[in-house]
């Protein structure tokens, strides 16, 4: 049973099952998510028996629409600047809680991930949409910035950053045939087979070692900013050492399939 209001959070076999739960506004942020959200990521990060998160969108109209802006614009007319940037600050640091949470999350997208939404997907290990799902850095289209929320850390990162500042500076839609062909997705399929897609995944990712699964996570992460070679290398070689101890001390037995 889900200890939220507005998400839906339930298990299977190591497998988290995160839903925003808002399709009535096609699951835009509001105030209430956000602390619930937050309240979530913190809870994974000493979370042992979840070993993987999909993280999805309710309704059939889409996976997010980014922030509530009925309820964010009243908000902000009543704050000065100080308050705004705190209220920034934390829905920006949702990304850096995803970032940090040890399991691998994989985004099972349909129709519009705009805005707060785009900046879930890309904050996300892996991303699977369904043939009608599409992409908006929309900030800018509304008077702010199009580099928010992460967006101008991880679009370059993922497609490279000519094609990223088209998106950033124009606020345009990427379509699904576009996102998968400028590798930001792994897979485009049918919408009665996203979330069989994503569990499977996750399913052959837990049968990984654990300390595997989330050493190979914080590898990356680190190793995205690396200062060079060696240092990314130093990051391989004691994740390798502490897997090994794992498989010799405590009898796992890594999946050879």
């Amino acid at each position: 049973m889900s200890e939220f209001e507005t998400l839906k959070y339930e298990t299977r076999d190591h497998v988290g099952l995160l839903t925003l739960n808002r399709p009535q506004s096609l699951n835009a942020i509001n105030e209430t998510m956000l602390g619930e959200l937050e309240t979530f990521w913190r809870a994974r990060r000493h979370d042992a028996e979840t070993r993987v998160v999909i993280l999805s969108g309710a309704g059939d109209k889409g996976f997010c629409a980014g922030l509530d802006l009925k309820e964010a614009f009243t908000q902000m007319a009543a704050l000065d600047l100080a308050g705004f940037y705190n209220a920034q600050s934390r829905g920006a640091r949702l990304m850096l809680s995803m970032r940090q949470a040890p399991q691998p999350i994989i985004a099972a997208i349909h129709g519009a991930a705009a805005g707060v939404g785009l900046s879930f997907a890309l904050a996300s290990d892996l991303r699977l949409i369904t043939p009608d799902a599409r992409f908006a850095a929309s900030f800018v289209n509304i008077g702010l910035g199009g580099a928010d929320v992460g967006s101008s850390y991880f679009l370059p990162r993922l497609i490279g950053a000519g094609r990223a500042y088209e998106f950033l500076l124009t606020g345009d839609f990427m379509d699904a045939e576009t996102a998968f062909n400028l590798g930001l997705v792994s897979r485009v399929v049918p919408r009665d087979r996203l979330l069989d897609e994503a569990m499977e995944l996750a399913q052959k990712m837990c049968r990984k070692n654990p300390l595997g699964l989330r050493l190979t996570k914080e590898a990356i992460n680190c190793n995205l900013d690396a200062a060079g070679l060696e240092q990314a290398l130093n990051v391989e070689d004691r994740n390798q050492t502490l897997c090994l101890a794992t498989i010799r001390y405590e009898g796992q037995n890594p999946d050879t399939r």
